[in-house]
């Protein structure tokens, strides 16, 4: 697994990425060596936000937790990503290692949870205005939606903004894969 630590407003000592790689290293007999994890430390008034993100194959893996101390929040990130994987389980078996991700929920001695289904109970069909992003986000906050998709008027691509959890603005757009 290729690992890259980023610091943003905060100088992150030796120590503390010795720990970070530990901790990731439990996750390595579950992915690929071409998985990437970016870890990303961020301090914002004396509050330390970690966010572990592990990209394999087109699969996403994120969790982000805030804390005084950024080792406590390391500590809550790791956790969340193995409820991610257990919870996900039987899912993820065909596109990650299987036999490891068994040996993983069985040395973390912790049962998965049952095989959650996912349902969907409404579709609302509606058509995409072209529209600007400033546009998206002001029709966005008139609907009181936190999420809006819409057809870019400079790309012609069909997008989403959205409201992020730090109360700013995020925009979603197609790539090829």
């Amino acid at each position: 697994m290729n690992v890259k630590i980023i610091g943003r407003k905060v100088t992150l000592r030796d120590n503390f990425k010795t720990l970070v790689s530990k901790k990731l290293s439990r996750f390595e007999r579950i992915f690929d060596e071409d998985a990437d994890a970016t870890v990303t430390v961020t301090l914002e008034r004396n509050r330390q936000t970690v966010e572990v993100t592990i990209q394999q194959r087109g699969m996403i893996y994120r969790a982000e937790a805030t804390d005084f101390e950024m080792n406590d929040a390391l500590d809550q990130v790791m956790q969340a990503l193995g409820r991610q994987i257990r919870k996900n389980k039987s899912r993820l078996d065909k596109q990650i290692h299987s036999a490891a991700l068994d040996d993983y929920i069985a040395q973390e001695s912790l049962a998965p949870e049952e095989d959650e289904t996912f349902e969907v109970v409404r579709t609302k069909h509606f058509a995409v205005k072209p529209m600007s992003v400033e546009e998206a986000i002001l029709q966005m906050n008139l609907l009181g939606h936190q999420f809006f998709m819409f057809r870019n008027t400079e790309n012609e691509e069909i997008n989403v903004v959205y409201r992020r959890k730090d109360g700013n603005y995020g925009l979603l757009e197609p790539d090829e894969a």
